[in-house]
């Protein structure tokens, strides 16, 4: 048999045993655009006698509406997806390339969990990889796929990557084998019960739940277009107004300040009273947080460390970072007081300072106590802060909070304190007298505020 008619051959072999993940791929990226890497690297796998053909991984390079990304594709067919050294040391090789170009990397994952009889072998890969990513976290952006089931250490590199796509009725993910967490809790759950979106819902680790990729593809599009193109020409008018905010402002009508076609939301599944959204204002690219709470937002640890993660996030991708606030302070409940929310704060605190770009803060609701403190004060290092006229800042919520706060106090004039804390006093003018509110405005104006903030801000 000549070369040629054996590489024929050998590359039939192979498309055949990836032939399902290489559907995928081609299902993700623009057509005749993927460039395959290692392509012809097999070893065996002693315990089963079996070859594990192309390291039972695909990886590669393609575009995605003309941008470029590196691919790593895990092939459930070969020995279920199982890891290996060799198949950690194939993908951390794909990540050197993507560091070295700065090129995203979008992984596909499906795996059972690590190949028997690799023994150390594999921990020793697997910790290499985990590190490898690790190091990219914060310079280039990682999209994870959990194209089917993902379980082991490999889940690891969900809480690496900054996007994290869960496919509707396909994806589960679990340190352990959802038998083994079902099992030993003595329960009769499901893998997506555990594993899926809504079982990970305190987890934030599903930035996005789909149904399919051509979800995938066009979310990876724009998350890409706004990461990477800090200001465009988007066609919006920059003196529009929106008088449907004067009406009512919550977590649905504040949403109109992004240009349109341009906010995609990040872990709408997670503590969704704290929304982030990767958005533009008037074709500017910003990260954003809008408190959706009718009565205010109270603070736990979970919603800290949601806002937390997203601040990185846009400190590490230098994204104007914009606050709708109607915060209060952290949660008055036993479990809340003795869990890590105190630590969590200070953490955001500290990442906050981290940012470099405008840090603009729009009080809309109420900004109370510690939601003022944290989300509101230019202290804190706010460039702006604007403040709706219907909006409230006050240290208590209430009148009825205030004294209950005073009630050890002897001599509390209770007719002062209700005065003092009246709504009417909550306004807020008594913020911007002392030069902390740089500007009250009419609801309606906001967009037109924001748009000249960040215009003047932008490096």
């Amino acid at each position: 048999m000549d070369k040629i008619t054996l590489l024929q051959k050998r590359k039939k072999q192979l498309f055949e045993a990836g032939k399902g993940v290489r559907e995928d791929i081609n299902s993700l990226i623009d057509e005749n655009s993927f460039v395959e890497l290692s392509s012809f690297s097999f070893s065996e796998n002693e315990f089963y006698g079996e070859k594990a053909e192309g390291e039972g991984v695909v990886t590669g390079f393609a575009t995605i509406n003309d941008y470029p990304f590196y691919i790593v594709a895990q092939n459930p067919a070969c020995l279920s997806g199982g890891v290996s050294k060799s198949n950690c040391e194939k993908i951390a090789k794909c990540l050197n390339q993507a560091e070295k170009t700065s090129t995203p990397v979008i992984y596909l994952l499906s795996s059972m969990g690590v190949r028997v009889g690799e023994g150390v072998n594999v921990l020793e890969g697997l910790a290499g990889l985990i590190l490898k990513a690790s190091q990219l976290k914060g310079s280039i952006p990682q999209y994870l796929i959990v194209n089917g089931e993902v379980y082991g250490q490999i889940s690891l590199l969900a809480g690496l990557c900054d996007f994290n796509f869960f496919i509707d009725k396909k994806s589960a993910l679990a340190a352990n084998s959802p038998l083994v967490i079902s099992a030993k809790n003595n329960k009769n759950l499901s893998k997506f019960d555990i594993g899926g979106a809504k079982g990970l819902d305190r987890a934030n680790l599903a930035s996005f739940t789909v149904k399919n990729f051509a979800e995938i593809k066009k979310t990876i599009f724009e998350v890409n277009e706004i990461i990477s193109k800090p200001i465009i020409d988007c066609g919006e008018d920059l003196n529009l107004s929106l008088p449907a905010l004067d009406k009512k402002a919550d977590g649905k009508t504040i949403k109109t300040v992004f240009d349109k076609e341009y906010a995609v939301e990040l872990g709408a599944s997670f503590c969704s009273e704290v929304k982030c959204y990767l958005a533009r204002v008037g074709g500017i690219a910003v990260a954003a947080v809008v408190f959706d709470g009718e009565n205010g937002v109270e603070l736990n640890a979970l919603n800290v460390r949601k806002l937390k993660d997203f601040a990185e996030f846009a400190s590490c991708y230098e994204l104007p970072y914009v606050t709708f606030v109607n915060t209060l302070g952290i949660s008055a409940d036993i479990s809340t007081n003795n869990s890590l929310v105190i630590r969590e704060i200070g953490e955001y605190v500290s990442v906050l300072d981290c940012i470099n770009t405008a840090k603009i803060s729009v009080v809309y609701g109420k900004a109370v106590g510690l939601g003022y403190t944290v989300f509101a004060a230019k202290s804190i290092g706010y460039d702006y802060c604007y403040a709706f006229a219907n909006s409230k800042i006050a240290l208590f919520d209430s009148v009825q909070g205030a004294e209950i706060e005073f009630s050890e106090e002897k001599k509390i004039d209770k007719n002062k304190l209700a005065e003092k804390y009246a709504d009417e006093n909550s306004d807020p003018i008594n913020a911007a007298k002392g030069g902390y509110i740089d500007n009250i405005i009419q609801p309606a104006f906001v967009k037109q505020y924001l748009i000249v903030s960040l215009q003047m801000l932008l490096k």
